[in-house]
């Protein structure tokens, strides 16, 4: 296993034409971490995140995931190297026509030589692993949101990535299931060593999961703080950042 950290960002500038999201951003996940962009709406997170998973090409600067540059890659190596990583947007992104365990076939079919059976028996290891086990021939329309999140995951484990992506993944959801999904997410990382990166808003999933953060702020386009969650609660580099980590409750932490 490579010694270089999973991914190294280099003073990247992001930007839409002219106008500049965030500029000279620096800075490592290391591997298992569970990492989290936070900061206010509209800071720049999912765009960072969209340059992470190589939908969106930096304006200047470097980007290495798992030792590589997505850009220097010709589009099979792309194709390739996309399978090394997990993907859980906000919705989900299931295929509505698919059932569970053919939306979790796709991947594997794609990307894999194995066999109708050996696909079918990792469909179901990763469906029991989120909790789904027998759920396999529901389509999620006929899953709850918080059921459909889950098999959003176990589609974006499938491969068995290197690095798994989460886009607000509590979204939409009732307090229990952002709970649940939060010790889902625990359990995989303490499990299996997945390195995360995750946006959120969420404060209750901020502590509960996150083992280091960055807080992009929109009026410096740059990285105000970063540390542990509860290092930027308790001793915040910028009033603005514990402000974000108490819900605006200046007399303490809402969280522990």
């Amino acid at each position: 296993m490579s010694s270089s950290p999973p991914i190294d960002v280099r003073h990247l500038t992001m930007a839409y034409g002219s106008r500049v999201i965030m500029e000279d951003l620096t800075f490592q996940v290391e591997r298992g971490e569970v990492f989290l962009l936070i900061g206010p709406s509209g800071c720049g997170k999912s765009t960072l995140l969209r340059h992470l998973i190589g939908l969106l090409p930096p304006a200047s600067g470097s980007l290495r995931l798992l030792g590589e540059d997505f850009w220097e890659m010709g589009e099979e190596e792309q194709g390739s190297f996309l399978a090394r990583i997990g993907v859980l947007f906000q919705s989900g992104a299931l295929w509505s026509s698919m059932t569970l365990e053919e939306n979790l076939s796709l991947p594997l079919q794609l990307h894999t030589d194995l066999s109708p059976q050996e696909i079918h028996q990792i469909c179901q290891c990763k469906l029991e692993l989120v909790g789904l086990a027998g759920f396999q021939d529901y389509y999620p329309a006929q899953l709850s949101g918080g059921m459909q999140k889950r098999a959003g995951l176990a589609r974006a484990m499938v491969l068995d990535p290197e690095i798994l992506f989460f886009d607000e993944p509590s979204a939409g959801l009732d307090p229990v299931s952002a709970r649940n999904l939060d010790r889902l997410i625990r359990q995989l990382r303490d499990s299996l060593g997945t390195t995360v990166v995750m946006v959120t808003h969420d404060l209750d999933s901020i502590f509960a999961v996150g083992t280091q953060a960055i807080y992009l702020d929109p009026r410096s386009r740059s990285i105000l703080g970063r540390g542990t969650p509860q290092e930027l609660r308790d001793n915040p580099p910028a009033p603005e950042i514990r402000d974000f980590l108490t819900g605006g409750n200046a007399e303490g932490p809402l969280c522990s």
